[in-house]
């Protein structure tokens, strides 16, 4: 992997990634100036050994992941992680849904999962996992589309890992196909709703909602379905004591829907309780939520310590993990440790602890639990003016299987809401 500080400019390069969809290119700086979220010259390029070796260690994280779950469940750590006990039931049913082969746990349901995205740390050898961004992932459209027609429109580099776009095509066509024969009695025509949360005035949220919409209205138009979209706050619902139904402002009942919103945010909300014991209908005459609840145990940093606990002793795949512990339970040894809570976003309330001493301590609205993550620095590549940047890979997770790659770098060593989005290539010769 290296960086390529002066790529090709495209003339009107602002202009063509805001036609393209991303509106949210500036984001206003400590000093109130604007910061540039898109980067135009600067790229990363890989080889395709490398390439390769990241898809198989990510198939390997993923496999990692789905023996935590199981882990998590069996021994009853949901409450470990900050889940609340009124969705326990519902993230094991979803988690087991799709358990059908021999002495399987599935309860003839079947509850859908499209994408997800591992950020990882890398330096040529082996990627190590900082965290599962695996319920409401975005930079997705810049991953899939954006620097896909940067590469076309500069010409540089002989390819680029993208095939996040085909993928989910073929993901909603999967999902939806099995979640119809799971739920024989769903109406036809089928409309599935797509929902973000209307508070968010950059478009970063309604860009990725949207983007994700498409790729379902491609999927599965041809096949009858339909696609709508709303806002989380339009969703509505029936009379508790009759009705437990979701609907959307038209009255129309809303079956499957798609909500780039956390959990944790929904968790909180009013009709939280609702939500789930609609989940609980016997019969599955319920709303389908996708992402499903039993996200809630790998978009958890709680996940990274039982990661550890699982895989810290096996030769084979502990190198794709840093040390991680839940913090009550952090011992003596580590004295250099990223501390994150269980659940933060963009950087916010991540602390960084070297040699026993903090040096770097970022303010906002999370509280804890804390879990404390081996540290282990980005790495860093100087510029032409001498800046220094620290990128994070982000390997996109499509219907489970690694399909493509987004980096994001920063100027610091946490990667944060001022960070760049910059494209990459395979196999350029300059």
């Amino acid at each position: 992997m290296r960086r390529i500080a002066a790529g090709a400019v495209r003339p009107g390069w602002r202009e063509l990634i805001a036609a393209q969809g991303l509106v949210y290119n500036e984001t206003p700086g400590p000093d109130g100036e604007p910061v540039l979220y898109w980067r135009e010259g600067p790229f990363y390029d890989f080889t395709a050994a490398e390439v390769e070796s990241l898809h198989t260690d990510a198939e390997a994280l993923f496999e990692m992941c789905v023996a935590a779950g199981d882990h998590i469940l069996e021994n009853g750590l949901l409450g470990r992680l900050g889940i609340p006990e009124f969705t326990w039931e519902q993230v094991a049913r979803t988690w087991y849904d799709d358990d059908t082969g021999p002495g399987g746990r599935s309860r003839g349901d079947f509850s859908p999962s499209v994408y997800g995205r591992f950020d990882v740390r890398y330096d040529g050898g082996r990627p190590q996992l900082l965290e599962f961004n695996a319920d409401t992932p975005t930079a997705l459209p810049e991953s899939a589309v954006i620097q896909w027609y940067w590469h076309q429109e500069t010409a540089q580099g002989k390819d680029q890992w993208n095939a996040v776009h085909e993928r989910l095509v073929d993901a909603w066509q999967r999902n939806i196909g099995r979640l119809r024969q799971a739920r024989p009695h769903l109406p036809t025509p089928l409309t599935i709703h797509f929902a973000c949360d209307g508070a968010d005035d950059t478009g970063e949220d309604l860009f990725n909602t949207e983007y994700l919409m498409e790729t379902a209205r491609q999927a599965l138009e041809p096949l009858g379905y339909r696609v709508k979209f709303l806002w989380m706050s339009e969703i509505g619902a029936g009379d508790p004591a009759t009705d437990d139904h979701f609907y959307d402002a038209d009255l129309e009942r809303i079956h499957v829907i798609f909500k780039l919103y956390p959990w944790e945010w929904m968790n909180d909300d009013r009709f939280a309780r609702r939500c789930f014991r609609d989940m609980g209908d016997p019969l599955r005459d319920s709303t389908v939520w996708i992402e499903p609840p039993y996200k809630m145990m790998w978009s958890n940093k709680g996940l990274l310590p039982v990661l550890w606990q699982l895989f810290g002793d096996d030769p084979a795949r502990r190198d794709l993990l840093l040390p991680a512990y839940f913090e009550d339970e952090r011992p003596a040894w580590l004295t250099s440790y990223v501390r994150k809570p269980l659940l933060g976003r963009e950087g916010a309330n991540v602390s960084i602890v070297v040699d026993g001493e903090t040096v770097l301590s970022n303010q906002g609205p999370y509280g804890g639990p804390y879990v404390c993550q081996a540290y282990a620095p980005l790495p860093t590549f100087p510029d032409e003016q001498g800046a220094r940047w620290h990128p994070v890979l982000g390997v996109w997770m499509i219907d489970g299987e690694p399909a493509g790659l987004g980096i994001r770098e920063s100027a610091g060593p946490v990667t944060d809401n001022l960070s760049h989005f910059v494209p990459h290539t395979i196999d350029y010769i300059g």
